[in-house]
């Protein structure tokens, strides 16, 4: 049940991240190259299967003109 509630709170916030990004008229590459990490990440990220770090949500949301918080803003 634990893990299953993990994956879903993963996949919210990769499809948070999805929706931002084209908002901005961002490709993942773009993103990644903004935030210093792989364009491989960004899409794990998005699809739900990265644990992602602290610090990486912070060099998404920079990347994106944001705060931090704004990305768990449904």
């Amino acid at each position: 049940m634990r893990e299953r509630r993990e994956t879903e709170i993963q996949k919210r916030f990769g499809e948070r991240v999805r929706e931002l990004r084209r908002q901005k008229g961002l490709s993942q590459e773009s993103l990644a190259l903004a935030c210093d990490l792989d364009r491989t990440y960004i899409g794990g990220v998005e699809r739900g299967e990265r644990n992602i770090s602290l610090i990486n949500i912070y060099k998404i949301a920079e990347a994106l003109g944001m705060k931090a918080k704004e990305l768990f803003d449904a």
